[in-house]
């Protein structure tokens, strides 16, 4: 049985030549041996004088071939093979050097914080970015689109403190209507003051987890870390959201002589919630007078909860794929604890996020200084291909692992609050 090979170039002008051809893969089917140009790579080669076996209305229209000189079998089950081997070499837009699949984008909404966070925010404050030079709605919903046709699943909005944002509502319902192009969570990252009037807005927007910033249980450290009043705010948003049905977790970032003797009060938020309760390392950034001696690393923090939890477990098999949070578990308990050790038990072989900045840079690594303006691509008139290209090849500036907590201490970075938590 003899099916017609159909060309994307007038084949009657160009007899000899190899071509860029979609062929009829039905079993049983005589085709044309050719080079397919997929890519830029070979999924077969061949050439045949097509034009010495066209009829004259097929020379003159270049469209179809009734018979070649040269035939072959090629069925459909060797076609479909030679195509998905194609799509698996060929680069994608999301994947480093170093085959990395970048599938999780944090997008930070606003420079700007209704708290002033000791590791987050120097003393005096930070020169914000203008208004006019963030991304506008309408910006972050392209981004948003644009990384999720290319394989993006999660999306997380952070800040500064991103429900200052008066639009978010919108901007997270925009984005939950990519669902059916693969979307699967969209997430946040807050203070907490303001979320508990909020939240129920953000459920109907689509908003599926959210994460919590909280230092301390002691009202009076809670003014001394964040500069601010108003934990027992907090505390309400995090029951709020629950309440309403929100994946919800708590982030402490412990310093030692500041906060940890809170480690024993955060562990038990775990007992009796579905929380996961989340102990961060303490990490240098720009202002926030970072200082070796009083970082606690992960295990000292695991052996300290074990004094009280002799049954405290890790479990593995509970992590997420390219998870950065070490899961461990109480039995009976309704939650779990994690711990992200960024600093002495880094995680950056298996990393999948990428970070825009709210005015628009992009970041492949929290520890990086690589930065490329989106926004301004943009704004130039950047088609998304142009957009496309960028983002891949500042992807290939990522590094394997970050340098190490001391390196990065003697870099001048952003403040967290410009880059986004």
């Amino acid at each position: 049985m003899r099916r017609f090979l159909f060309c994307s170039v007038p084949l009657a002008t160009r007899p000899g030549r190899r071509l860029t051809c979609r062929v009829s893969t039905w079993a049983n089917t005589d085709a044309v041996r050719y080079e397919d140009k997929i890519g830029g790579r070979k999924s077969c080669t061949g050439t045949t004088n097509a034009s010495s076996n066209l009829s004259p209305h097929h020379k003159n229209h270049g469209s179809r071939i009734g018979e070649v000189s040269k035939k072959v079998r090629l069925d459909a089950s060797e076609r479909k093979g030679e195509l998905r081997e194609l799509e698996e070499r060929a680069p994608r837009m999301l994947e480093d050097r170093f085959g990395r699949f970048h599938n999780y984008l944090r997008i930070s909404l606003t420079e700007r914080c209704n708290l002033r966070c000791t590791y987050c925010m120097p003393e005096e404050g930070v020169q914000l970015t203008p208004e006019q030079r963030l991304l506008d709605a309408e910006e972050i919903q392209r981004i948003t689109s644009l990384f999720v046709e290319e394989g993006v699943n999660r999306i997380r909005f952070t800040g500064g403190e991103p429900l200052l944002r008066k639009d978010l509502a919108d901007i997270v319902k925009a984005t939950s209507e990519l669902r059916p192009k693969g979307l699967r969570e969209i997430a946040m990252t807050t203070n907490g003051i303001t979320l508990g009037r909020k939240v129920a807005d953000l459920k109907d927007a689509g908003l599926d987890s959210v994460n919590v910033s909280l230092d301390t249980l002691d009202p009076f450290k809670f003014e001394i870390l964040t500069r601010r009043r108003g934990m027992d705010k907090v505390l309400e948003s995090v029951q709020k959201s629950l309440d309403f049905g929100i994946k919800t977790k708590v982030n402490a970032v412990i310093i030692r002589g500041v906060n940890d003797d809170d480690v024993h009060g955060f562990a038990a938020l775990a007992q009796k919630q579905p929380l996961e309760v989340r102990f961060i390392e303490y990490m240098p950034f720009d202002g926030n007078r970072w200082d070796h001696s009083k970082l606690v690393p992960y295990m000292e923090l695991v052996d300290r909860i074990r004094e009280k939890y002799p049954n405290f477990t890790r479990v593995k098999h509970e992590d997420a794929p390219n998870a950065v949070s070490r899961l461990w578990h109480v039995e009976g308990w309704e939650g779990r604890i994690g711990f992200i050790s960024s600093m002495t038990d880094h995680f950056c072989g298996t990393c999948n996020r990428i970070r825009i900045t709210a005015d628009g840079n992009l970041k492949s690594c929290l520890f990086g200084n690589e930065e490329v303006s989106l926004r301004d691509a943009m704004r130039n008139g950047a088609t998304n291909q142009d957009l496309k290209q960028l983002i891949h090849q500042t992807l290939q500036l990522k590094k394997a692992r970050h340098a190490g907590m001391f390196d990065i201490a003697k870099d001048t970075m952003r403040p967290m609050t410009t880059i986004g938590g």
